[in-house]
């Protein structure tokens, strides 16, 4: 049996896209929510949390958590670098649902993450901060995007 169930992740954000679950913080007030919803996706999704001081992937609490369970850059910086759980980029060609995708406002910095909920005619995805689901990859104005498969 795969360790990630992106059927499972799914089906979270769906439920979750316009609600915040009350066993996370809400970062929305503090530079945003997405990155946090996403990891609580992948969690849905059976990826273990991983509890290695500073560099590891986890959310114990407000106060105990990892930069890479809630920030744009350090999730990627996490998933890519080689921890458990993994991730590789992806082009959008073979995006499915449950991987990720990271949206470059200004072409320098990645500053959005959003999951993958549909991928058949068009990628449409879920997302926090700015609240939504089903929403179309193409409605949003970005001059950068990456994609995340995740692996293990």
């Amino acid at each position: 049996m795969p360790l990630y169930n992106p059927a499972n992740a799914v089906a979270y954000a769906h439920k979750w896209a316009f609600l915040r679950n009350p066993r996370y913080g809400d970062f929305s007030n503090l530079g945003g929510d997405c990155t946090n919803f996403i990891s609580q996706c992948l969690r849905a999704g059976g990826l273990p949390m991983d509890y290695s001081p500073v560099l590891g992937w986890f959310y114990n609490s407000m106060s105990s958590r990892s930069p890479s369970f809630t920030g744009v850059e350090f999730l990627y910086s996490y998933l890519t670098g080689g921890g458990n759980p993994a991730a590789r980029v992806t082009d959008f060609r073979n995006i499915v649902p449950g991987n990720v995708i990271q949206l470059s406002f200004d072409g320098l910095t990645f500053a959005h993450s959003l999951l993958v909920v549909g991928a058949d005619s068009e990628i449409t995805v879920a997302t926090h901060s700015y609240d939504a689901d089903n929403r179309p990859l193409s409605s949003y104005e970005y001059a950068a995007a990456r994609g995340l498969s995740i692996t293990r």
